[in-house]
């Protein structure tokens, strides 16, 4: 019984924790009969600070895990300025802007952002860290840095 009401703790504190995210700009519920509801979190890029993302994913509010799937649209909503640029990686794997938990077993959703030099813009890349039905789940945006002061004809 002891075990029960310490699991039964648990998820009630990881659903109170799940719905607390500053992030969070919006909350679709998937229907009277689930559990799951669609989460809308704003990100801003901590050294492009001109560009937001809108990440889209499921929690499962009485799971231990939540289910891979996210969608991202990221858009400039500022100035972006060549020095800003100047301080990102520019490694062809980028860096990670943004965690989120997914579930107590290690599972996480991370937005990476990456530099294409060539085609000057930046890609945002949503992902699971964790392989789901055969498949890491992960989607993409970018933002061109075409009519920027950070763009270099």
């Amino acid at each position: 019984m002891k075990t029960i009401c310490k699991i039964l703790t648990l998820v009630t504190t990881m659903t109170l924790l799940n719905g607390c995210s500053d992030n969070e700009v919006g909350d679709v519920s998937l229907g009277v009969f689930t559990t799951k509801d669609i989460k809308l979190d704003a990100l801003q890029d901590p050294i492009i600070t001109g560009v937001t993302c809108h990440i889209s994913s499921i929690e499962a509010n009485l799971d231990l895990s939540d289910p891979s799937d996210s969608s991202i649209a990221c858009r400039q909503t500022g100035e972006i300025t060549l020095a800003m640029i100047a301080q990102i990686d520019m490694s062809d794997s980028g860096e990670v802007v943004f965690k989120k938990s997914k579930s107590i077993f290690f599972k996480n959703m991370k937005v990476r952002r990456i530099y294409d030099a060539k085609s000057q813009t930046l890609m945002y890349l949503s992902y699971s860290t964790k392989e789901t039905s055969g498949s890491y789940k992960h989607s993409l945006s970018t933002v061109p840095l075409w009519g920027t002061k950070a763009y270099q004809p």
